[in-house]
């Protein structure tokens, strides 16, 4: 052991070895020795040589630590010094390479002290990455490392995580690719954030915001691994926006998971993440403690709002997560912010931004910004507060930046907004006792400040952009430019703002203002041309040889002058398309007129504009285009460069193709609609046939249901009669009553009397249609001397025809049903002919007979109507009346017809049902009787009752006569 005594500092006689030496004794000693605790000494050694001998150590060691790795794994002791020891010999953080920097002269001369800082730095940076491809050679390195964070010992866990981070950091792409293929690889690493000790908790943080990095497959398995959730409920519990570094670390994590990935954006508005965001930002009334790691938490979670509704993000997508931040009120919040006072410079400025993008094309939020007042007295707008601050000269660049960017936001496809800014511009809306957007926009459009003449020039612009209406509302705003001179329009006034020779960035913003506002609006066009002064102006810039500088204001008056030749309607005989075209030709020339054109889009400024819509300028001077407007130029550029080579003949063929081709689509379009009108109507057909073959079909299944429960009925009929016919012939002609059995046949006497109530009831209705058919029979007779014959006549006979056709069809179903009742009574009486009086049935006969005497005699009746029909031939109108009175008649009829035979089924039903009650007691008093001579009494035999019975009859018939004598 003196041999580590010596390598750890103690004394140690002889000689000292080198570093290199030591360092490839205590390799020798890691490969050979048989002990652990020998191997486990060496490697302690090892680590602390590894900052120091950091070349030596990697180069030597480093194959034996993997193979510690391997080979140790029952020991967390050795497992955690040879993981620091590759940590140290792979690590380029510059705290942890200091003792590796060699030491500058002590002669006190620090001159050239950051050169040597600088070469041992980035060297220590490529030993690092050395070292990294040389242990990631072997995929199999990065898994046993895996592995290893599945251990919970502090010793092994922690520096495992560090190591990984450390080689993410070097050489993150291919470390990515390993992790990924791995087995459950990244949900190892998602462990992390779940365990107790804040040490390895944060150090995984880190790990995984190296692993996230650029990577979107890993990005969508770590957001799947409810990594969102971990990482709110961890800010939550770190104090949000008041928390610390770990906050911070959290933030970025989320930031690099959500940034420019689409689908981890959409899972983040689906699980309801944005709503848990909004307390982040209640900073609360008392803004005094601003610490600085506190504007840094705040930073980056307006950062995070900002990426989920960013102009890069899909439209569909942006609107969605715009609607969620209105309705869960994050934007309330964020507008609070923005009219609150005490917040830092930096926290506003991106505060500001995140409102414009959370407002920019949402219609809803955009009107809830254009409600938002700031706390002044008397309340004002927050847009003309913030407009305030975009004119005044001594507010930070950035802040009237995003002021300007918050503007534009507001207006963007907002056509309200646009109208209600234009409208403050207007002579019937200005209020002399308050300041608008509009004279905020005046004043600064025409200031001093050059910055803040570009700024209200292209707020202004946006106001018009898209918005043929407000172009034409904007060239009523009349300007006072001094006392007793006449007002000139808006227009007019920033053309001789322009012709003053002003500074380039107010030159650039007016123009810019004046190609937006004239293009695609022919009575502005107009307009500018009426001032003989402007077309001048133009022609002579463009056609002047000047510097740099100027080219771009060359290139934009090129554009101004296209503008009014594609845009002309030839309304000014003096400037139509062909003058101006021959003016160019001969005072520019059209190949220099294109060039001179073409100097817009090869400007260096032009495409860092194109590129966001976001105004974010390094300087105020480099501050000279709008987003929109590229858009513009590159729409126009194309069209003004063939109208100017165009002659008038090729125009002329042109407009007629032009015209063919608007006659045609107007063919087209009569078509089309002619089209959808028959696809719409051919969709209703298909519809109703559906529907009616739907119907159909239930009707089919209803009328199946409907025969076989008919044929049901009648097998149950069929068998009720078969039943009742054997209990007949197996009782005999007689039957005998008990006490039980007379009380039922009292209650069916009963039933029978109320039935013949009802067909007494039946007879006087079929009385009163009688009445009904005499008196019809009357008034026929008295005008059958006056009626007309003809083609109504013979119509009359057939309608009367199937009238007494309909009758003779129902007097036979009557008679049918007539013979079935009469069957139902003889068995009935044959039964029980004690037990029920024959009477009820003879009266139900004598009803029925009666009502077919009834329709008989109505049928004789309407044969004489048919025959007295024959011999009219006078009055037709009012046989016509007659007619109809009969047929309603005929129809009434038929009703109570129906309603009769409803009746005599129900009372056919009643009767069956009668007769079963009458089987069943005959069986009862059958097994009684058998019970009663079982047991030894005495039982009358059933002729000693009939005769018994025919005495009690002959003895009420004297009583009878006896009353009536």
């Amino acid at each position: 052991m003196n041999f580590f005594r010596g390598v750890m500092g103690g004394q140690a006689a002889g000689p000292q070895p080198s570093g290199a030496e030591t360092i490839q004794k205590l390799c020798d000693r890691v490969a050979s020795s048989t002990l652990l605790e020998d191997r486990r000494d060496a490697v302690r050694a090892l680590k602390s040589l590894s900052k120091k001998y950091r070349m030596e150590v990697g180069t030597q060691a480093m194959d034996h630590l993997i193979n510690i790795l391997q080979t140790d794994r029952s020991d967390s002791e050795i497992l955690g010094y040879a993981l620091d020891t590759l940590y140290n010999i792979i690590c380029n953080d510059e705290e942890e390479e200091q003792d590796a920097v060699t030491p500058i002269s002590v002669s006190g001369k620090h001159k050239n002290a950051s050169m040597p800082d600088e070469n041992a730095q980035k060297q220590a940076d490529d030993l690092g990455v050395q070292f990294t491809d040389t242990f990631i050679q072997d995929p199999e390195h990065v898994t046993l490392l895996l592995t290893m964070l599945e251990e919970f010992d502090f010793h092994v866990r922690w520096p495992g995580v560090k190591l990984l981070t450390a080689l993410l950091k070097n050489q993150g792409v291919q470390v990515q690719g390993i992790i990924l293929v791995s087995p459950m690889g990244v949900s190892r690493l998602m462990d992390l954030l779940a365990d107790s000790r804040e040490v390895i908790r944060n150090d995984g943080l880190l790990l995984l915001q190296q692993l996230t990095k650029s990577n979107a497959a890993i990005q969508k398995i770590v957001a799947f691994e409810n990594a969102f959730e971990r990482l709110l409920d961890i800010i939550t519990e770190e104090g949000s926006s008041d928390g610390g570094i770990v906050v911070e670390d959290c933030l970025l994590l989320l930031l690099n998971l959500l940034k420019n990935n689409s689908s981890n954006q959409n899972f983040f508005k689906e699980g309801s993440y944005i709503q848990r965001m909004k307390p982040w930002f209640e900073v609360g009334d008392d803004n005094s403690g601003w610490s600085a790691q506190k504007v840094t938490n705040l930073h980056l979670m307006l950062q995070l709002v900002r990426v989920m509704v960013s102009p890069v993000n899909s439209p569909g997508a942006t609107a969605s997560c715009q609607k969620s931040m209105y309705q869960c009120g994050l934007l309330q919040q964020l507008c609070t912010i923005l009219m609150a006072t005490g917040v830092p410079a930096d926290i506003l400025t991106e505060t500001i931004n995140t409102v414009s993008e959370v407002i920019r094309g949402s219609q809803v939020n955009q009107d809830y910004f254009a409600s938002v007042n700031a706390p002044s007295n008397p309340p004002r707008p927050a847009i003309v507060v913030l407009l305030m601050s975009m004119v005044n000269e001594r507010q930070p660049f950035v802040l009237r930046c995003a002021v300007l960017y918050c503007f534009q936001c507001f207006l963007y496809k907002n056509q309200k907004g646009q109208g209600e800014i234009v409208a403050t511009l207007l002579p019937s809306t200005i209020d002399a006792n308050s300041i608008s957007a509009g004279q905020l926009l005046c004043g600064g459009l025409f200031s001093a400040d050059s910055l803040s003449n570009w700024c209200a020039a292209v707020a202004l612009a946006h106001a018009l952009q898209d918005n043929l209406t407000q172009k034409e509302q904007l060239l009523r705003v009349q300007l006072a430019t001094s006392l007793g001179k006449p007002p000139v329009s808006l227009l007019q006034q920033c053309t001789n703002i322009l012709s003053q020779g002003s500074k380039v960035q107010t030159r650039v913003g007016l123009l810019m203002l004046l190609c937006t506002w004239i293009s695609n609006c022919p009575i502005a066009v107009t307009h500018f041309l009426h001032n003989q002064e402007n077309v001048p102006f133009l022609t002579a810039q463009i056609s002047e040889n000047l510097g740099e500088d100027e080219r771009l204001v060359q290139g934009l008056c090129a554009l101004l002058l296209g503008i009014c030749i594609y845009y002309n309607d030839n309304s000014l005989e003096n400037y139509t398309k062909e003058k101006l075209k021959q003016l160019i030709e001969k005072r520019i020339g059209k190949e220099n007129f294109v060039e001179k054109l073409g100097f817009i889009t090869k400007h260096e400024l032009y495409s860092r504009a194109a590129q966001k819509p976001q105004p974010v300028f390094p300087s105020p001077e480099q501050m000279l285009f709008d987003h929109e407007f590229t858009k513009l130029v590159k729409e126009l550029e194309g069209m003004i460069t063939k109208a100017v080579h165009k002659s008038s003949e090729e125009e002329k063929k042109e407009e007629e193709v032009k015209k063919t081709l608007e006659q045609h689509d107007n063919i087209v379009t009569q078509y089309k609609e002619l089209i959808r009108e028959q696809d719409a109507q051919i969709q209703e057909l298909k519809e109703q046939v559906s529907s009616m073959a739907s119907q159909n079909e239930q009707m089919q299944t209803t009328l199946t249901q409907q025969v076989s429960q008919i044929q049901q009925h009648k097998d149950q009929y069929n068998i009720l009669k078969l039943k009742l016919g054997k209990e007949n012939q197996s009782q005999g002609d007689g039957s005998q009553m008990n006490g039980l059995q007379t009380e039922e046949l009292t209650q069916l006497r009963e039933e029978m009397e109320e039935l013949r109530k009802q067909h007494t009831l039946l007879q006087s209705q079929l009385g009163d249609k009688d009445a009904l058919i005499n008196t019809l029979r009357s008034e026929m007779s008295q005008t059958a001397d006056g009626s007309a014959g003809g083609s109504d006549n013979t119509e009359l006979l057939k309608e009367l025809e199937a009238l007494r056709s309909q009758v003779q069809s129902q007097s036979a179903e009557i008679n049918q049903m007539k013979t079935e009742r009469q069957e139902l009574l003889r068995r009935a009486e044959a039964g029980s002919s004690d037990a029920v009086p024959s009477s009820d049935g003879s009266l139900d006969a004598a009803k029925m007979a009666e009502l077919e005497s009834r329709l008989a005699a109505l049928t004789t009746e309407t044969e004489r109507l048919r025959e007295e029909a024959k011999n009219s031939s006078q009055s037709q109108p009012e046989l016509e009346q007659q007619l109809a009175s009969v047929n309603s008649t005929v129809a009434i009829l038929q009703t109570e017809k129906a309603k009769l035979q409803t009746e005599v089924q129900e009372s056919k039903k009643e009767q069956d049902d009668l007769l079963m009650l009458l089987a069943d007691q005959d069986q009862k008093i059958y097994s009684l009787k058998q019970r009663l001579k079982d047991l030894g009494e005495t039982v009358d035999d059933e002729d000693d009752l009939d005769a018994r019975d025919q005495t009690d009859d002959d003895e009420e018939e004297e009583e009878e006569d006896d009353d009536e004598d």
